[in-house]
């Protein structure tokens, strides 16, 4: 592991590293940030997933997260959307997919298997470093994200309930699948046969009985996006009698950018605060 920058704030650390990975096939980056609380040991780990086009950068820079991360002794790890480099297949006129639209699958299809491991590279590859180079409490987790990152988060939060005690989004999008955003690159990671996509779809893997006990979406009514991509009612009826508790947060006037989410980041990181610490 590489350090590329490390800045003192709120009296914790918020750190960039590049490493390479052997699950993608490339140099990956990711941003971590240490609260002051580790000093005295280990601290719960909160991992957040940005969205389309994005990196680590785009949170670390606008989501504002590290004062309330630093009072609640929150380590918030966030790891890059999708593979980087020259050798990485794209498709440089497609924001939909390749680099910057991994969403966060495992991909089968050929060209694009090599370095779209997105789903082994959150779940495996980087937690394991996560847990080998910082003060983190692996046995206290959780995760959130925004749009295919709230995608995500929730999918990972539906396979791995064992691991992760809480689970957020910001505008996700809740049936991949069906989206006329996501389903063309779902086909070109995943290939044709539709049964393969709905282990990233959660409402179809909750439909196939997959359970996390509670979740918690904000979005913004005059998102864009709302009725093409996310439409979170669609999850809404999904979770209903299932046992999954739902707290669907439909916020007035509010669009699909960072400006939403950093209104409503420390309601998300109080939520999981609640649930790690």
């Amino acid at each position: 592991m590489k350090t590329v920058s490390t800045s003192l704030s709120h009296d914790g650390v918020q750190g960039v590293y590049s490493h390479a990975s052997e699950t993608c096939n490339c140099e990956m980056t990711f941003a971590v940030f240490v609260p002051p609380q580790a000093k005295d040991g280990p601290c719960p780990v909160l991992w957040y997933l940005s969205g389309l086009t994005c990196t680590h950068q785009n949170v670390m820079d606008k989501g504002e997260y590290r004062r309330l991360a630093a009072e609640l002794g929150l380590i918030v790890v966030c790891p890059d959307t999708s593979p980087r480099g020259e050798e990485v297949p794209d498709e440089k006129d497609n924001w939909q997919f390749g680099k910057g639209a991994g969403f966060y699958v495992d991909a089968t299809q050929e060209t694009f298997a090599r370095n779209y491991q997105m789903y082994s590279y959150v779940t495996r590859e980087l937690p394991a470093l996560i847990e080998k180079k910082f003060p983190a409490d692996m046995s206290r987790q959780g995760i959130f994200g925004h749009s295919m990152g709230g995608h995500g988060a929730m999918t990972i939060a539906l396979k791995h309930p064992d691991r992760f005690k809480s689970c957020s989004a910001f505008a996700p999008i809740v049936q991949p699948s069906t989206a006329g955003w996501s389903k063309p690159a779902l086909e070109k990671y995943l290939g044709t046969d539709q049964a393969a996509w709905r282990t990233y779809d959660a409402c179809a893997l909750v439909e196939d009985g997959a359970r996390f006990p509670h979740f918690l979406i904000d979005q913004g009514t005059a998102d864009s996006f709302l009725d093409e991509g996310l439409r979170p009612w669609l999850f809404e009826e999904a979770a209903k009698d299932t046992g999954i508790a739902l707290t669907l947060n439909m916020r007035e006037g509010y669009d699909h950018s960072y400006f939403f989410i950093s209104t409503f980041m420390d309601d998300h990181l109080r939520w999981h605060a609640e649930r790690l610490t």
